[in-house]
Parts: structure tokens; C-alpha cells; sequence
């Protein structure tokens, strides 16, 4: 990557959490005078951070994939938090991501760049939104990132939502457009291909549906959604020390090793020695536990060698592999049975070859097509003798659990199907009886912003659309 982006990484990742929140509210617009095309590539990282660091980790512990041990995370792990403790993660969406995402489009716009450039930036704005109103419920959206309003109001959740979607239909308007491309190497995620970009924001349209269960909205838009594994989002990183895979800088550079493990939970059921092992006789998971994890004095913890967290390993942001599945279950809950299963044997049949596994041996891999029979009573698929319906669509959940590990999505799952007791995934809290259902605002908003919400909702106060 050119070398501007290594510099605005390096600077971000060591930036203090004093400095990351400093004058949020204030002057929005003070990058305007930098060209679009380093802005936008400011935005990508900063979406990259946003969606893959520390955002996701924690997401992580709070849907029962990761177990803090040490510092912090152990804390998390206890569901000890604290509003100053979502100050630097609040940041990372409304500064690095999403004030860089619209002064991109401000400065495109004073360029007259044209409309697949703004279109990239508005899906860049969405993803970004999507994300923030998905934790923390309602969020400032109309006079987010405003000079004119320093105490931006906040909008409600199910507002919010609706909001993106207008916003990614215009994104895809300009995209179809097929001019003013942005700069060579500006776009470091597609390079300004606007076909990949349409696909990534039909999937997300498709990703927020499933947020607010509209499932045949969502299994509409999936349907336009992300193609093939080449038109996937994924952050890049190098070999370079500034450009590291984010989770190998946490697990092998930051000595934070020692904080987080994979849960015993998430591990054993990839682990075939497990009674909690997700396999059968049509399912090897080896290949998968291997680029995933790695066991090592303090447990198990993700791959940072060949796997997973590698240092140069790409960052999923939204995939292919993400939008078969929405097919799967959307697929199931609008049109039933059938459509469902057959979704999911497109992914197993994605997935047989390799899939997005980056090391795997193929003798290590096993996704053979289900049929009916193994969702009946005493099908492989269905021990328990539950319904048909209930046991694809359990399947289809923990797949989802398993194939997103790592990512936000997983969170978003669990407190969107947690009152599904026969088909969700069976995450236990870490302590008491109720899952986090929620990041909280954190203390910098509450300090600067009297439009804050009060009072404040706590961490355990589900949102809007997950009554």
C-alpha cells in the first residue's frame, strides 16, 4: 500500500485514548483541504479499525466467542464496564470512519469527481452507521459530523435504520452510473470497481434487514448481493510492522496476548474431541479449527502463523460468505424449508473447495450437501427430535456463529435471536442470568453532547429492535 496509508494507520493505532476523543464535536471539516483520494483512503482505514479492532473483540466476549483473562478483558469478560471505557471505540466510528467517509464526499463533490466516487463514500457512511446504531442503539445520524451542530441530536434506532437504507439506494444510484471513478490505489478495498461496491451495498442492505427482521427484504436484497469471494470486503494487510492484520498486532505485537483465549464454548465446537463438536459424518471441521485457532500455553487463541490472525491475513468486513447465509436463514423465515436448505448447500458447496479458509488441506475439509432426512427426528442434523423447520434453522444459526467468528456480527446475532431458545445459538452469560444487550455511550458523549440520551441506557437495556 502506498505509503500515505501506513503513516495514517500508524498514527491511529498509537494515538492515546486522551487523544482520540479529543474536540469530537468541534470543527468536523478541518481535512477539507486535502485532496478526496487521500481522504478516502482515509476512510477505509478507519473503517478497518472500526469494524475489525477492538470493536469487534469485545462484541466477541459479549456473544460468548472470547474469554478475557487478564486486565481489561477480564473485566469485560465479568461485564464490568464503564462509559469511559467506549470513549476511544465511540471515536473510531463517528472520527476515523465516518467524518472521513463524509468529507470525502464533500471534497468529491467541490472536485466534481462524479458518482461512483460519492456512491463509494455513502456506502462507506452506511456501513458505518449501520454499525453504531446496531450497538448502542439510538445514535446521532441527521447532524452526526455537523460544524452546525455541535450537540447533535440522536435519532431513534428504527429511524436510523430506515435512514441507511435510503442512503445505500443512493449509493447503488450512483454507482450504476459507472463514471468518476475515484483515484488509482485511492480505494484500497476494490479500487474503484463499482460492480464489487454495488454487491457490498446490496449486502448490507441485506445485513441491516436482518438487524430489524425484515428477513424478506433482507433475502431480497441478498439476492443482489456479493457474487463471488473476489467481490468481498476485506481490510488488506501487509508485512509491514504498520500494516499488520489488527489481531495480530493485539495477540502477538501488543503483549495482549495474555488478556483474551477463545471461550471454551466457541472452541469446542470446532474442536472434534469436544462432546460440544459440530461435525458428522458430512461435516469435518479440522480445516476450519486450524485456520481459526492455535493452542498454546494460556489456550486457545486465534492463528496468528497461517491463519486467521496472520500478520498480512485480510480483515472481513462484509463477504461473500456472509451473504450465503443471509440467503440460508433469510431464505428460510420468508419462503421456507426448501429455500433455506438449498442456500445452505450453496455455502457447504463454497465451502468443499476451501471457501475463505486460507490454509487449508483438502483432506481436512468435509461439507457435503444435506438433504431432508438429516433435519428429521434422529437425522444427523436433528439428535434431539425436534421440528424439521427448527433444526435447519439451528444449523443455519451456528453456522452463521461459526463462520463470522471474530467479527461484530456475532453479537448482533445473539441478542437478535436470543429469544429463540430452540434455534439460537446456546450462549450462557458469563455471569448472572442476561446476555449485554448493548454497547453503553460513552463518557466523552455524555460529557460534550446534551442531546445524549438520559437517562443513559445501561448495558444490559436492550435496543428498539430487539424488544
Amino acid at each position: 500500500m502506498k505509503s500515505y496509508l501506513l503513516l495514517f494507520l500508524i498514527i491511529i493505532l498509537t494515538q492515546s485514548c486522551s487523544n482520540l476523543v479529543e474536540d469530537l464535536n468541534n470543527d468536523p471539516n478541518n481535512q477539507t483541504q486535502s485532496a478526496y483520494q487521500t481522504i478516502l483512503t482515509g476512510a477505509e482505514v478507519g473503517n478497518i479499525l472500526f469494524q475489525t479492532g477492538e470493536n469487534a473483540r469485545r462484541a466477541c466476549i459479549f456473544a460468548g466467542q472470547y474469554t478475557g483473562i487478564d486486565r481489561q478483558h477480564l473485566g469485560f469478560s465479568q461485564y464490568s464496564v464503564t462509559t469511559s471505557d467506549f470513549d476511544a471505540l465511540w471515536n473510531d466510528g463517528y472520527v476515523d470512519a465516518l467524518r472521513n467517509a463524509i468529507i470525502t464526499e464533500e471534497a468529491a463533490n467541490n472536485e466534481n469527481i462524479g458518482p461512483v466516487t460519492i456512491g463509494i463514500t455513502q456506502v462507506l457512511q452506511a456501513q458505518t452507521f449501520g454499525t453504531l446504531t446496531a450497538l448502542y442503539g439510538d445514535i446521532p445520524f441527521d447532524e452526526a459530523v455537523n460544524e452546525d451542530f455541535p450537540n447533535p441530536m440522536f435519532n431513534n434506532q428504527v429511524d436510523v435504520y430506515s435512514k441507511i437504507q435510503t442512503l445505500l439506494d443512493k449509493a447503488i444510484s450512483n454507482l450504476q452510473q459507472g463514471s468518476g471513478k475515484p483515484a488509482i490505489g485511492s480505494d484500497i478495498y476494490f479500487d474503484g470497481n463499482p460492480q464489487a461496491w454495488i454487491e457490498n451495498a446490496y449486502t448490507l442492505k441485506a445485513r441491516f434487514y436482518m438487524h430489524v427482521k425484515d428477513y424478506p427484504k433482507a433475502y431480497t436484497a441478498a439476492q443482489n448481493g456479493i457474487s463471488s469471494s473476489n467481490n468481498s470486503m476485506y481490510g488488506p494487510h501487509g508485512t509491514a510492522a504498520e500494516d499488520f492484520n489488527l489481531n495480530y498486532q493485539f495477540f502477538a505485537i501488543e503483549v495482549r496476548q495474555s488478556d483474551l483465549v477463545v471461550s471454551n464454548f466457541m472452541a469446542g465446537l470446532m474442536d472434534s474431541t469436544s462432546s460440544r463438536y459440530r461435525g458428522n459424518t458430512k461435516t469435518n471441521e479440522s480445516g476450519r479449527n486450524s485456520f481459526y485457532f492455535t493452542t498454546n500455553a494460556l489456550g486457545v487463541q486465534p492463528n496468528i502463523t497461517n491463519g486467521y490472525a496472520a500478520q498480512s491475513a485480510p480483515a472481513a468486513l462484509v463477504t461473500f460468505q456472509e451473504n450465503l447465509l443471509i440467503l440460508a436463514e433469510a431464505g428460510f423465515r420468508a419462503n421456507g424449508f426448501d429455500t433455506g436448505l438449498s442456500h445452505l448447500n450453496d455455502f457447504r458447496a463454497f465451502m468443499s473447495t476451501g471457501g475463505y479458509l486460507t490454509n487449508v488441506n483438502a483432506s481436512d475439509i468435509l461439507y457435503d450437501a444435506y438433504n431432508i432426512a438429516d433435519f428429521t427426528s434422529g437425522g444427523i442434523e436433528n439428535l434431539d427430535g425436534i421440528s424439521s423447520e427448527n433444526a435447519l434453522l439451528r444449523e443455519i444459526l451456528e453456522e452463521r456463529y461459526i463462520t463470522l467468528f471474530g467479527q461484530i456480527e456475532v453479537f448482533n446475532d445473539t441478542r437478535r435471536t436470543e429469544n429463540e431458545s430452540i434455534v439460537r445459538v446456546p450462549v450462557i452469560p458469563n455471569t448472572g442470568n442476561v446476555l449485554p444487550q448493548r454497547f453503553i455511550y460513552p463518557q466523552s458523549e455524555i460529557d460534550r453532547n446534551s442531546n445524549t440520551p438520559n437517562p443513559i441506557p445501561n448495558f444490559f437495556d436492550k435496543t428498539s429492535v430487539n424488544q
